[in-house]
């Protein structure tokens, strides 16, 4: 696990921790980006198995966001709305003097990158937009999430465990012992995979610390998603409008683990309409953490994509 991390001061003064690994310059120019944004309860080390890769062609930049390890660790639930955890990633372009970069996010980190992707699209109208491509792992689209809360019983039984993460009552628990037992009462028995003995040791170590445990509880105490309970009717509430976001165009890999316990494939189901240049492939008996569970498929499959959209 030994590694060079940079520490990187954002314009917003929030610190970030950020692994930059492979060519600044390539023949005189500048090396492609990819910006990889890791999920719940993770680091940038999701990405090792692609970092190890995909580094010698490209410029692999993977932060610990903001409630993360060493990174910045704000205790308020406002400091983490999406705006701001979204402004990070084109900040810490800003500060590394990266102008155009391909967005890659798993879990909470693509839900970031759905964010990323939309708002600096770069396409033929949109020709000072940042992002040229997306990668997405087993993050469902915004528009299709909320739909599926409200009307589709298994991804809202899939998706309590985010009421008891919002729940406040739970603060003592994780305030004395860090975010370990939380997350053995959400998903005790539901988790297929597990990492490897160092990598579960860095994890429990991250998860130990309360300021770094509250940091990643409150991605999901800031999200205006709503999450009804198991009782509620199963309709769109009379005051529900999708969110207004555009087409997605720019080129897009969405990689899917089937056995996701968290995010079942009817995530996939119109996704074609809202992203119109999209590639998906699906990872069967693969369960949600795609790019450690089954990374020779991931790397396979980003090999493949970018190559074909240079």
């Amino acid at each position: 696990m030994t590694e060079t991390m940079t520490r990187v001061t954002l314009a917003n003064g929030i610190e970030l921790d950020v692994r930059d690994e492979g060519p600044v310059k390539d023949n005189g120019g500048n090396a492609p980006v990819l910006i990889f944004l890791h999920g719940f309860p993770e680091s940038h080390r999701t990405w090792r198995h692609q970092i190890a890769h995909l580094s010698g062609r490209f410029r692999c930049i993977a932060p610990d966001q903001r409630g993360y390890r060493g990174s910045s660790k704000p205790q308020d639930v406002a400091s983490y709305t999406p705006d701001k955890l979204i402004g990070d990633i084109f900040l810490l372009a800003d500060a590394l003097g990266v102008k155009d970069f391909t967005v890659v996010g798993h879990d909470w980190g693509g839900a970031i990158a759905w964010g990323v992707a939309l708002g600096s699209q770069k396409t033929s109208q949109t020709r000072n937009g940042r992002v040229t491509r997306a990668v997405i792992m087993n993050a469902p689209h915004p528009v299709t999430f909320q739909k599926l809360l409200y009307l589709d019983g298994g991804q809202r039984a899939s998706s309590q465990y985010m009421r008891l993460f919002r729940d406040p009552a739970q603060d003592a628990l994780v305030r004395e012992h860090g975010l370990a037992p939380l997350l053995v009462k959400a998903f005790e028995g539901k988790l297929g995979s597990t990492p490897e003995p160092e990598e579960t040791a860095a994890l429990l170590a991250d998860w130990a610390v309360p300021e770094a445990a509250f940091g990643m509880l409150n991605w999901y105490r800031a999200s205006p998603m709503d999450v009804p309970p198991m009782d509620s009717p199963r309709a769109l509430p009379a005051s529900y409008a999708p969110p207004p976001l555009p087409p997605l165009s720019i080129p897009t890999l969405v990689i899917w683990a089937l056995d996701d316990i968290a995010l079942p494939p009817a995530n996939l189901d119109g996704l074609d309409a809202l992203v119109t240049n999209l590639t998906l492939v699906k990872v069967p008996g693969c369960g949600h953490f795609v790019p450690w569970e089954a990374p020779t498929a991931v790397n396979a499959a980003l090999d493949d994509f970018l190559a074909a959209n240079g």
